[in-house]
């Protein structure tokens, strides 16, 4: 080999070379088959369970210690805006994710204890506040309100100055 190129030019023949024999011994490779009418219907309900969970644990004031729930502020999933996230948040001042914003709306105005990011009740709390949103246009940090008017005081919610009253 005369030169860098002559070199890379055999390496990468000698990588695809090694993939299509990979490929060949491994049988051949299809395509996920499409799911059944049948799967669909069960995707669709483990989807509208988890999204019911979630709309249950948010209008719960069991995940708090004051009695307030998520939908004391929220009362549909408004001005959760999951379709926005991540995006820099002020109160978790950083780039976060939604579910570390429910986890600060747990611990900080509710007053509970977060949830694992990876538990099934942080993924219904996830999917009820993705499905209110459904057909929304995404619009990076964008916020708005929709249904009730949100709780702006009580037991736990924090003051202008940072801090719970």
């Amino acid at each position: 080999m005369k030169n860098i190129h002559e070199f890379a030019t055999f390496k990468n023949a000698s990588s695809a070379a090694c993939a299509v024999v990979v490929l060949v011994a491994m049988g051949s490779v299809n395509a996920k088959t499409p799911p059944t009418s049948a799967e669909l219907e069960d995707q669709k309900n483990m989807l509208m369970s988890a999204v019911k969970r979630g709309d249950d644990l948010w209008h719960s004031a069991k995940l708090g210690s004051n009695g307030l729930a998520c939908g004391n502020c929220h009362p549909d999933g408004s001005a959760t805006n999951p379709h926005t996230w991540p995006k820099y948040q002020s109160n978790l001042g950083k780039v976060g994710t939604l579910r570390e914003m429910i986890n600060w709306c747990i611990s900080v105005p509710l007053v509970g204890t977060p949830l694992a990011l990876d538990s099934d009740e942080m993924i219904a709390m996830e999917a009820y506040t993705m499905y209110t949103h459904r057909g929304v246009a995404i619009a990076p940090a964008k916020d708005e309100q929709h249904g009730g008017t949100p709780v702006v005081s009580g037991p736990g919610y924090p003051n202008a100055h940072g801090g719970n009253r």
